[in-house]
């Protein structure tokens, strides 16, 4: 064995080589080169990442590509998918030759529509970006938090992380996928199932491993989907110090008031704690409907059928409503509802403008005819701008909280309903109620409505039931004083 030296350009390189090796077969050591086997374009950071393994990799599963780009992005599994060049979505049950991936080809990486903002924030750190790009789905909301907190893990992000514990995201919960996939488990990758801490053991980040256990010591002992512990991560990936924390927490003891504990069997009381906990939480819910996966109405990705919704999208031109932030609220919606009236109607009672439906009082109504006439009669009376500023008056109707917009795209027919007859008794009480509250019976229901409004955590049909009982006791508080209701009984 002998040691020689060869200069290029200024440089120079040793090679350990036999004594009998020809100039040829040292040419070829100097002409050999490692060059990528694949490579992969990111399309949030729009970086090129260079795959260096063999080209065995060829013949593998897409997702033991996808395991790989997660260890050089640090991006969950869950959030984002490959495509071939042509722009076809590669699934992790295919293999690679499935797909003509050859040497040398480009693949790229694609996530979430409305999700890139808020990736990036997370790989650079930024706890006010990632806020600002937080989903207002409750579902997916909660599966942003614990992706901010994987990523965090392995870029080693302190504020990030902190902001995520205190979110209530724990360290040793699986990270999961996202919930318009969470209906098709067994078509999801294994690696769904890893946590933060199994992250921050994989690129090294001590600071990040040390709040994990302080946060649970639970994490120690947290296993990913290839049965690893935190330590054999660490181990496997040769963490040095990481190594040597986790080996001295895992052989130090509890210290109570007058008992210690070794770590491994305090880690076996608070597990047996948590199930006992679990099951006593699964049998107060015996009772109750539990509902698991996709319930009706949520949004589900069928692969090949459903609209592909991991197309890298920015937030600003994706479709779902969802991804508004609190900075960007609608306007109030001041218009009036505007109506048809329908062709049943006489032609000399139609009229071909859009008209504004009103409602008659109860008092002059005797039929519906004669309540249709004498309306155009008054419309014609009163000028266009005098006719705005009679609807608009109401300093409630601004208020008054409407249902989500219908994306029906037929029309509803219009029903009428004939008047009751003016009954004297009735023509009395709500006489009676419009001196003493100051508020006909429409006025009164217009602010019924404008005070439910802000019951905001209500849904809109419990904001109206809540209306419905105010404008109740508003008329029974009336017969209770003394109206014409208690002196006709």
């Amino acid at each position: 064995m002998m040691r020689i030296f060869i200069a290029f350009e200024g440089s120079f390189e040793a090679f350990d080589v036999e004594a009998h090796t020809s100039v040829g077969a040292i040419k070829q050591m100097v002409k050999k080169e490692d060059k990528p086997t694949l490579y992969v374009f990111n399309a949030v950071t729009k970086e090129m990442m260079p795959i260096m393994e063999n080209t065995s990799i060829l013949d593998k599963k897409v997702s033991d590509l996808r395991r790989l780009v997660t260890l050089r992005c640090g991006f969950p599994v869950g959030v984002y998918c490959l495509r071939t060049p042509a722009g076809l979505e590669m699934y992790d049950r295919n293999t690679l030759k499935d797909y003509q991936t050859d040497i040398g080809t480009t693949l790229r990486l694609d996530v979430w529509d409305g999700w890139k903002e808020f990736l990036m924030g997370c790989l650079l750190g930024q706890k006010p970006k990632v806020q600002r790009y937080l989903s207002k789905e409750g579902p997916v909301l909660k599966y942003q938090k614990r992706v901010a907190l994987y990523i965090a893990a392995f870029h080693g992000h302190t504020e990030l992380t902190e902001w995520a514990l205190k979110q209530g995201v724990q360290p040793h919960e699986a990270v999961g996928v996202h919930p318009y996939r969470a209906w098709c488990y067994e078509a999801l990758h294994a690696d769904v199932s890893n946590c933060p801490i199994h992250a921050a053991a994989e690129a090294g980040q001590l600071l990040i491993l040390k709040a994990f256990v302080n946060c649970s010591v639970l994490c120690l002992v947290c296993k990913n989907a290839a049965g690893q512990s935190p330590l054999a991560i660490a181990s496997k990936h040769q963490r040095k110090d990481c190594v040597l924390y986790l080996l001295s927490k895992m052989w130090s003891t509890v210290s109570f008031l007058k008992l210690s504990v070794p770590m491994r069997i305090y880690i076996k009381i608070k597990q047996w704690i948590l199930r006992a906990q679990n099951r006593r939480c699964h049998e107060s819910q015996l009772g109750r409907a539990r509902v698991s996966g996709a319930k009706v109405g949520d949004t589900v990705m069928v692969d090949g059928f459903t609209k592909p919704k991991m197309t890298s999208k920015s937030w600003h031109k994706a479709e779902d409503k969802s991804w508004q932030t609190a900075q960007s609220k609608p306007p109030p919606c001041k218009q009036q509802l505007i109506r048809k009236p329908p062709d049943s109607l006489p032609t000399s009672q139609r009229d071909t403008s859009k008209q504004i439906v009103t409602f008659p009082s109860l008092g002059d109504a005797k039929s519906l005819s004669e309540v249709q006439s004498h309306q155009q009669e008054n419309q014609k009376k009163i000028p266009a701008t005098a006719r705005k500023e009679k609807h608009i008056k109401n300093p409630y109707l601004p208020q008054v909280p409407l249902p989500p917009v219908s994306r029906v795209d037929y029309a509803h027919p219009l029903f009428y309903r004939a008047p009751p007859r003016a009954d004297p008794l009735l023509r009395s009480l709500f006489t009676s109620f419009s001196e003493h509250s100051g508020r006909t019976p429409c006025e009164n229901a217009i602010y019924c409505l404008a005070v439910a409004s802000a019951f905001k955590e209500k849904r809109w049909l419990q904001q109206l039931e809540i209306a419905r009982v105010l404008a109740k006791r508003s008329i029974s508080n009336l017969t209770i004083k003394g109206g014409p209701a208690k002196c006709e009984n």
